[in-house]
């Protein structure tokens, strides 16, 4: 289980980072939703629940950190299948908001399986690769991943929610390219994916899912409908200028010119309340947790744990990247939110459960 001298490998620099871009989080949040009438105004609730979220999400890492990796990736396709039953009970009995289904109900908290998809998903392929003598360099062993990998894409993309659906194919992807596949076969999937593509633009992609492809490109051509919070992503990040307005300055989240402000667009409300100056340091931040993360899976003792950091930061990276440039328009606004960020408890509680893999990889380098 845990061993005293672990103590002094843990990566303490990485778990500061993550715990600081999470109080960030909390702090843009509290910004973000409080309601300034009548004088002197309050809070919203949406804080408080952040940092419940977010002391389960500390003890979720800790619980992860302190397990021995390789003992869960023993339990790897029991992990999944829970998962995956998650999923389908989901679609069943699931809670509805906002027209999707995506919630289960548990007292004052929902749950929302699908943030747990990605950790799912990078143990199974972990432990899938690491068992494999050829690893992804075997075609039917890439094909075999790549079906597990989709069974709970289609179950998540069914709710519908295709944003965190979407965010599974990095995972994929990351373990895979550490496991050995081939780059021409990557450059393959790349070409084969234009067609489909297009062919999914066409006839599966959802009226307002194509809408908003079409709005990204010219948000003028519906300003007031699909294309206004493109425009308004814009006009926030571009408002904050060198320096920010200040904490609880900002205007477009707080007076809700910004729909949901407090978690699609979070980095959006930082760029306006703290600037440019502001915005450097939170992706210093994250760059130095996804390169710190990356020298994890470079030290790791083993291949399952290099393939499960590597899975779990990929997803993560995507995450970051996607979020920052469509919170400055520069991407189709989509369901993804921002890591350690946004409002979100299930969003929050699964990125620390995998900061606490990432940790433990790292910490047990020396261990036999």
């Amino acid at each position: 289980m845990f061993e005293r001298r672990l103590y002094f490998h843990v990566d303490w620099l990485l778990l500061g980072a993550v715990v600081i871009l999470s109080f960030v989080g909390v702090a843009m949040i509290y910004s973000t939703t409080y309601v300034p009438t009548p004088p002197p105004g309050h809070p919203g609730s949406q804080p408080l629940t952040q940092l419940y979220a977010l002391a389960i999400g500390l003890v979720a890492l800790f619980v992860f950190l302190v397990v021995d990796y390789r003992m869960l990736a023993e339990h790897a396709l029991i992990v999944y299948g829970l998962l995956v039953a998650l999923l389908v009970f989901v679609l069943f009995k699931g809670s509805t908001q906002m027209g999707a289904q995506r919630w289960i109900p548990i007292g004052p908290f929902h749950l929302q399986p699908s943030e747990f998809g990605r950790l799912g998903v990078a143990l199974f392929l972990a432990m899938y690769f690491g068992e494999s003598r050829l690893g992804a360099r075997n075609t039917g062993a890439l094909i075999i991943a790549g079906a597990f990998t989709a069974v709970p894409l289609l179950l998540i993309a069914k709710q519908p929610d295709l944003g965190t659906a979407v965010t599974l194919l990095p995972v994929f992807l990351g373990v895979a390219y550490l496991a050995g596949m081939r780059m021409r076969l990557l450059g393959i999937i790349a070409i084969a994916c234009l067609p489909l593509g297009l062919f999914a633009y066409k006839f599966a992609l959802k009226d307002y899912q194509r809408q908003r492809i079409e709005t990204f490109l010219d948000p003028s051509q519906d300003p007031r409908g699909a294309g206004y919070q493109t425009i308004q992503a814009r006009v926030t990040v571009g408002s904050g200028g060198l320096t920010g307005k200040g904490f609880r300055q900002g205007t477009q989240g707080a007076l809700k010119y910004l729909p949901v402000a407090h978690n699609d667009f979070i980095f959006s409300v930082l760029a306006e309340e703290q600037g440019f100056i502001g915005v450097l340091a939170a992706l210093g931040l994250y760059l130095f947790v996804i390169l710190r993360s990356l020298e994890a899976a470079r030290l790791a003792k083993d291949r399952l744990g290099a393939y499960l950091v590597g899975g779990i930061i990929s997803g993560f990276a995507f995450q970051v990247i996607y979020n920052v440039t469509m919170s400055a328009g520069l991407a189709p606004v989509k369901g993804i939110t921002l890591p350690l960020m946004s409002y979100g408890g299930s969003s929050l509680i699964a990125s620390l459960a995998g900061f606490g893999l990432i940790l433990n990889v790292r910490m047990r380098r020396f261990t036999n």
